[in-house]
């Protein structure tokens, strides 16, 4: 498609700016058409120019794909826009699931653990910061994979990448961030101050998932402690595949034999262990 725009009356302003701070070149980046693009930047365009919502050419064309009008931003966008904007385009390609635009920006040196800046990431409920996070929550392998290939880390988000895989039962993606080093053991520490396992809450009816986190080294022993004082592992013992209480009687706070059948009859994780025999049974 050739590029229609007039810029009649001559000296017509092709910085202009929308209300919402888009600017003209902004919007031709969005459409992809090089022609406008080009016309834009020979008659002396800002390409670091960003909009009210911090967002700038390179952005928008990473996010929609358009892969040749990435490639002729990049290299006259500056860094410190991109530093000021907060966001680096690998997140716009990874948010736009654009892996033809994501390898690019990896090949040019793009920095594949670049982190959200605040007034980015507060918009955010989940409060997500890596490009690796915006592929896991779209359930984007590919992106993903080329994230991690690059040397991508994969717990830096508050809520770990591995336990957004496990909730949304993506067991692909669970198999790669494992392969590549996410921490199975990981909490979500933000909104809890226990020991019970995160990502065992999101898989309570998925034994499969289940399997895949204990196989991969999921301390089961946390699912039955506390950092109250109530370690019900404290003071009990194995005896021919029963878990029985010591020395303690029923009226202290440690758990009974009783408290434990009770346990195993009605607790999905409790069972959910028995069943893929990572833990001895009660009977």
């Amino acid at each position: 498609m050739s590029c229609s725009l007039s810029l009649s009356p001559p000296g017509g302003d092709v910085s202009a700016q929308a209300t919402n701070g888009d600017t003209v070149l902004y919007d031709a980046s969005g459409s992809g058409n090089l022609d406008c693009i080009l016309l834009l930047l020979n008659h002396g365009a800002s390409p670091n120019v960003a909009s009210l919502a911090f967002q700038l050419p390179v952005h928008r064309a990473a996010y929609e794909g358009h892969y040749l009008a990435l490639k002729t931003l990049m290299p006259i966008t500056t860094k410190r826009a991109i530093r000021l904007s907060g966001m680096s385009p690998v997140h716009s390609a990874a948010d736009g699931g654009q892996a033809a635009c994501l390898e690019l920006l990896i090949e040019k040196g793009y920095d594949v653990n670049a982190l959200l800046g605040g007034h980015i990431s507060d918009n955010y409920g989940d409060m997500r910061k890596s490009p690796l996070y915006f592929a896991v929550s779209n359930g984007d392998v590919t992106c993903a994979e080329m994230l991690l290939s690059a040397g991508a880390e994969p717990d830096l988000d508050p809520l770990r990448c591995l336990l957004v895989a496990v909730r949304a039962g993506r067991y692909e993606l669970v198999r790669l961030l494992l392969a590549h080093g996410a921490d199975v053991n990981c909490f979500f520490t933000v909104i809890s101050d226990t020991v019970f396992p995160t990502a065992l809450q999101y898989c309570l009816q998925d034994h499969m998932m289940l399997r895949l986190l204990l196989n991969n080294g999921y301390s089961a022993e946390s699912c039955f402690r506390c950092r109250h004082d109530h370690d019900v592992l404290e003071n009990c013992v194995w005896e021919r595949g029963y878990m029985v209480e010591n020395t303690r009687n029923a009226y202290t706070n440690k758990v009974t034999v009783g408290h434990v059948v009770y346990a195993a009859q009605f607790s999905p994780i409790w069972t959910g262990l028995v069943s893929q025999g990572f833990i001895c049974g009660v009977q």
